[in-house]
């Protein structure tokens, strides 16, 4: 599992008083960094081999501002061309969202999916999401 520790902003709340919904599938892109450099160890978006083919985002809880919120990040299923990782948002001790996001291993020049090699394979799968997450 990667994690990060997110301080919230003023600018994340909604005229609600908590975190708007809309900041969470940022928050989460943010966290997939460690995931990033599996494919892309410097972060050159030259060379970037990924896409996002789905996002999926479900709201246990509301979270609230002044309060650090932990990211955790696991992978959740490993394919041939794609994978998919899952995330959740924690709070004082509660979940309050968590999703999925489908990745795809894309080769930009042909415009098409690649198949993941079994070293990116192997890093991937070090990090399951297993029954007692």
């Amino acid at each position: 599992m990667f994690t990060e520790v997110i301080q919230p902003r003023f600018s994340d709340t909604d005229a609600l008083g908590h975190i708007n919904n809309t900041v969470f599938a940022v928050w989460f892109e943010s966290a997939r960094q460690p995931v990033f450099r599996i494919f892309t160890p410097d972060l050159d978006v030259k060379k970037w081999a990924l896409i996002i083919a789905g996002i999926q985002l479900n709201y246990h809880a509301q979270t609230h501002y002044g309060q650090p919120v932990e990211i955790r990040t696991w992978i959740s299923e490993v394919g041939n061309r794609s994978f998919k990782v899952y995330q959740e948002a924690w709070q004082n001790g509660q979940k309050t969202v968590s999703g999925t996001a489908a990745m795809v291993k894309f080769d930009y020049q042909q415009q098409q999916a690649a198949l993941l090699t079994e070293q990116e394979r192997q890093q991937l799968s070090a990090h399951p999401l297993n029954a007692e997450n």
